[in-house]
């Protein structure tokens, strides 16, 4: 079986400014920002967001 692998992937994220976890897109079409503190996660670039928190772990 043929096993495609994409750039694509979820990334859970901690907030540096209040510590708080979240699951984000590592490629957001949009400004992703902190549910608690509103702190930003990441920004867009046009293909991989810019991670602005800190990557905890990548989940396929």
């Amino acid at each position: 079986m043929l096993k495609i692998e994409t750039e694509s992937k979820f990334l859970k994220v901690k907030c540096r400014s209040c510590g708080s976890e979240q699951i984000i897109f590592n490629k957001a079409s949009r400004e992703i920002r902190c549910r608690i503190c509103g702190d930003t996660f990441a920004k867009p670039t046009g293909g991989l967001a810019e991670i602005k928190g800190d990557v905890i772990e990548t989940l396929e």
